[in-house]
């Protein structure tokens, strides 16, 4: 089959009519008839059959569909990096960095960037450390900045600051305020978990395992603000990067670092294959100082 059948095949199986697969095509109907036939043609066997004006697959049509949907898929990754490519032209900063950062260390060396450069142009967007290989493979972004990246094939990583994790915890449970707390100074109180398999939750625990600790908990959540967010409300202490900590403090809430502290990098990872652009890389330069 030519990607043009594919194509055609896909749509007309998806959509379950010639009018339908033209439509999100933008062709003529008579257009798909006609690559349908040669198709079919092709391959030696049917595709479709025409019962009560549907187009209905045939059991060959239905063994060939997952092949050719993998094909149709990659297809599209292949549109969307072209059109990727298209959009970094010079002036443009094309960057994913992990949400914690968003609170307080981005728009600040945006706008810091902003005041110097005002004719570049940013596409900011979210990511995860088990996405970010794909986004950069696919030029969704240039540039990715996250919380101690593991390494990965053919991607530059360059350490831009250090931070730690920190114990939040309502100022009623330790009303001295002390700047450094132990696990065992944790024992006694709720603990909201945040169900992480990312590094940071790998730090984390790795650190209570050499210490032989359990922290009693029956809150789990997936989001690290949402978990600062219920120690305001005096649900109990939770564990989080700097970040999040300090861009979600609120009166009766107050930050601990751990004795001795738990620390992690800050890494932008760009492909080795690609030089940063100058507006990157002197972007690079403003976010390390916001960090």
């Amino acid at each position: 089959m030519r990607l043009r059948h594919i194509e055609i095949f896909h749509a007309i199986y998806t959509t379950g009519s010639i009018t339908n697969a033209a439509k999100i095509l933008h062709v003529s109907q008579p257009s798909v008839s006609k690559v349908l036939s040669h198709a079919e043609m092709q391959l030696g066997f049917k595709l479709f059959e025409r019962i009560k004006g549907r187009l209905i697959p045939t059991d060959e049509a239905n063994m060939l569909f997952d092949e050719v949907n993998k094909i149709y898929l990659q297809m599209r990754t292949i549109k969307s990096t072209a059109e990727n490519i298209k959009k970094s032209e010079f002036g443009n900063i094309n960057l994913s960095v992990t949400p914690a950062l968003g609170f307080e260390a981005l728009p600040s060396a945006i706008a810091l960037y902003h005041s110097c450069y005002p004719n570049v142009n940013f596409n900011v967007q979210t990511v995860h450390n088990n996405e970010v290989l794909q986004a950069l493979l696919e030029h969704k972004c240039d540039i990715a900045v996250l919380f101690s990246p593991s390494k990965l094939p053919g991607v530059k990583s360059i350490e831009l600051a250090r931070s730690e994790l920190v114990i939040v915890y309502p100022k009623t449970r330790f009303p001295d305020a002390p700047a450094q707390l132990a696990f065992d100074d944790l024992i006694d109180y709720e603990f909201i978990d945040i169900s992480d398999s990312g590094p940071l939750a790998n730090l984390l625990w790795g650190r209570m395992m050499e210490e032989n600790i359990i922290l009693n908990s029956t809150i789990k959540v997936h989001t690290y603000f949402i978990a600062v967010r219920l120690v305001a409300q005096g649900v109990g202490i939770c564990i989080v990067d700097k970040y999040t900590a300090m861009g979600n403090l609120s009166d009766n809430v107050a930050i601990a670092s751990f004795d001795p502290p738990l620390y992690f990098n800050v890494n932008a990872l760009h492909l080795e294959n690609r030089t940063l652009s100058n507006p990157a890389s002197i972007f690079l330069e403003q976010l390390t100082l916001c960090i």
